[in-house]
């Protein structure tokens, strides 16, 4: 006897109600289908379904088995999915949701790549604003872990960790002074977020347990402030001022000198970036595929690609003020 055929007609006379039902959905003969059954209830040793003229229905015993039953056929199913997903050619829809900032700077220049290994993936991809968490309505989230950890039922790979730094283009560093220390900051126009209430800077040691300092700056006053990312950051290579930025940001404009890291040797804040999924069950190919270049493309690792790529990794130790240039101007 075929246990698994047997369990999936089982399965299926309770569904349709009937011996008679099941076996047209299984374009099988009822008589076959009787005949499973009653292979499966000799093999057991026990009576699953009460049977009359008019009706049938579950034992007790019916419906423990029947429940297992479910579940044994629901793993087996996933099992010929994900075998099915791994051999098959990506092709298909795409949904992604992700932050405006991310797919302005770093994803759209990485997708020709992508289209170009998979040509039958066509992307539908929505910025709505910032992403915390997982949306089911999408294959793939592309969300940021800072200070609260990741919360809720999903599948998250990690693509790496961005720091946020404070820059500012060289031509307003060079008229109004390059800051030694973020109490400095106070002096310079700034462009913060608007939840912003303040900023506390620490420094790193190269040791565990060197010696770090931290300090905390009030809400500085701020000639801009706006939650749009993009805004700060052109307003930062207009020479407005200093602002915060993610470093998948600013890794072009420091890269062509367009913006200078700004108080190199203090660390603000990190931020972990991820590709969730709602499930790991019924993964198509396109997201696994998609999944798979992400963490290729952006190293998967806890560390900073594009301050590495930017050559201005927040340094482990403060210099010393002789060695800086002075400060030629304060702004009020």
């Amino acid at each position: 006897m075929d246990r698994l055929t047997s369990m999936r007609v089982f399965s299926r006379v309770i569904e349709e109600g009937s011996f008679a039902a099941a076996a047209r959905e299984l374009n099988l003969s009822p008589a076959v289908v009787t005949r499973l059954v009653a292979d499966l209830e000799e093999h057991l040793g026990a009576r699953l379904i009460n049977r009359t003229t008019r009706h049938l229905s579950l034992t007790d015993t019916g419906e423990s088995y029947l429940d297992r039953v479910h579940h044994v056929l629901t793993e087996i199913d996933e099992a010929e999915a994900l075998a099915t997903a791994s051999s098959a050619e990506p092709r298909g829809q795409l949904r992604v949701l992700c932050s405006p900032a991310f797919a302005v700077h770093q994803l759209a220049k990485h997708l020709k790549v992508f289209r170009a290994r998979y040509p039958r993936v066509s992307i539908e991809l929505s910025v709505p604003g910032p992403v915390e968490t997982v949306d089911e309505n999408f294959d793939v989230t592309i969300l940021t872990e800072g200070r609260r950890p990741l919360e809720g039922g999903f599948v998250a790979r990690r693509l790496a960790r961005s720091e946020v730094i404070t820059c500012a283009a060289p031509e307003y560093l060079d008229l109004h002074g390059r800051p030694l220390h973020p109490r400095d900051l106070a002096d310079h126009e700034a462009m913060v977020p608007n939840f912003m209430r303040e900023l506390t800077f620490h420094t790193r040691s190269a040791s565990v347990d060197g010696p770090t300092e931290s300090f905390t700056l009030e809400r500085p006053r701020a000639g801009l402030s706006t939650i749009h990312t993009d805004t700060l950051y052109a307003a930062a290579l207009a020479g407005m001022g200093i602002t915060g930025l993610p470093s998948f940001v600013a890794e072009e404009a420091l890269l062509e000198n367009a913006l200078e890291r700004v108080l190199p040797c203090w660390h603000l804040l990190s931020t972990t970036l991820y590709a969730g999924m709602p499930t790991r069950k019924h993964v198509p190919a396109r997201t696994r595929a998609f999944v798979d270049f992400l963490v290729e493309t952006f190293g998967g690792e806890d560390r900073d690609p594009w301050l590495i790529a930017a050559g201005c990794e927040t340094q482990t130790s403060v210099p010393s003020p002789r060695g800086a240039k002075k400060k030629l101007a304060s702004v009020a």
